[in-house]
């Protein structure tokens, strides 16, 4: 359950890393029935374009944060680390782009403050971090208290040991017109148990807003709101949970379970959330508001199929840094060649 000992390859040391940070690859599946769920990225668009940033495989375990990012050390030659959401990054005082891959030396500190927008973020390095799966996943399930550095969130001091000290290659970002957009509708299916609510009750959780409450975590969503009406008994014999799927307990208030849900519950589910859609809920703020939407299960699968194959290349626009529309400022053009022999340019990494 532990991280291994520093290796020569390095380690990224935690020098503050934030309010709730822990490893998190795409989660542990097939132990379900063994009463083990998930776990995994909340954020899973995001989560897999870091990884691309960084030159990983889609599953490569990367740190997920929230709130803030918190500052990281590198102790390792080099090291390429990408960072993903709506966060400022600064490195070594500068500001920095998010979105994008920066190579850090030996030594060198990346800090990524409290999120803009959103809710959490993706830190992710080149070769992934040298750490033992459980169960076939290095997902941490902090409520388990297993998986990923010690079962457990990050601390200060922390030293995550590094696969690779690799650092080849361009440094690449995601051009800003295609970073992942905040929605207020999530798309839901009707069922497995929609038939224990009433007509009237499918209508209200349809037609109405309903506010994140601030008692949500990895686990699940609470949401308040109109009251969602039963058709009879709001208990059921206990049976499976997925990650998106929407209880309605005897307080008649919806509860959308996520990535470290309970395996089983005995509240009817009155639907679930696409999994192309769990990334919206996983930005979501407490106090923030969302609409539900209908669509079938066939439009469920194509929706999926159709955000992994955007998340794939050539249709993720990774561009080399330098190039993209948001470096070219007017310090950038002031500072490049435009005109043979007028005036030479430092490197692109050396100019932002």
């Amino acid at each position: 359950m532990h991280g291994r000992p520093g290796t020569v390859s390095g380690a990224l040391i935690a020098v503050d890393p934030g309010p709730f940070a822990t490893v998190q690859d795409l989660g542990r599946h097939g132990f379900q029935r063994y009463g083990v769920s998930g776990s995994g990225p909340m954020d899973e668009v995001s989560f897999r374009i870091a990884n691309a940033l960084a030159g990983n495989a889609a599953g490569v375990a990367a740190i997920e944060f929230t709130f803030a990012g918190g500052c990281w050390e590198v102790d390792a030659a080099r090291c390429r680390i990408a960072v993903t959401g709506d966060f400022p990054v600064r490195i070594e005082g500068a500001a920095a782009p998010a979105y994008a891959a920066h190579v850090l030396p030996r030594g060198g500190r990346i800090e990524i403050g409290r999120a803009a927008g959103g809710l959490r973020g993706y830190l992710a390095v080149a070769g992934g971090f040298d750490i033992a799966p459980v169960l076939a996943s290095c997902s941490t399930h902090s409520r388990a208290r297993f998986g990923g550095f010690e079962g457990r969130p990050l601390r200060a001091g922390d030293r995550l040991p590094l696969r690779s000290p690799t650092a080849e290659g361009p440094d690449l970002a995601l051009d800003p017109a295609h970073w992942p957009k905040p929605r207020d509708t999530v798309r839901i299916v009707f069922g497995p148990q929609d038939d224990h609510f009433t007509p009237a009750g499918r209508q209200t959780l349809l037609e109405n807003e309903y506010r994140v409450s601030a008692q949500s975590d990895r686990m699940g969503c609470r949401l308040e709101g109109p009251p969602i009406e039963h058709s009879g008994d709001f208990n059921i014999i206990s049976d499976g949970i997925v990650a998106g799927s929407i209880q309605v307990p005897g307080s008649r208030q919806p509860i959308i379970l996520l990535a470290d849900r309970q395996p089983t519950g005995g509240y009817p589910k009155i639907a679930t959330v696409v999994s192309a859609d769990l990334p919206v809920l996983a930005q979501k703020r407490p106090g923030d508001l969302l609409r539900f939407a209908a669509v079938t299960q066939e439009e469920a699968e194509e929706i999926r199929i159709s955000m992994l194959r955007d998340l794939e290349p050539p249709r993720l626009p990774l561009r080399p840094a330098g190039l993209l529309p948001a470096a070219l400022s007017s310090e950038r053009l002031l500072s490049t060649n435009l005109i043979s022999g007028v005036v030479g340019h430092p490197p692109f990494d050396e100019a932002d």
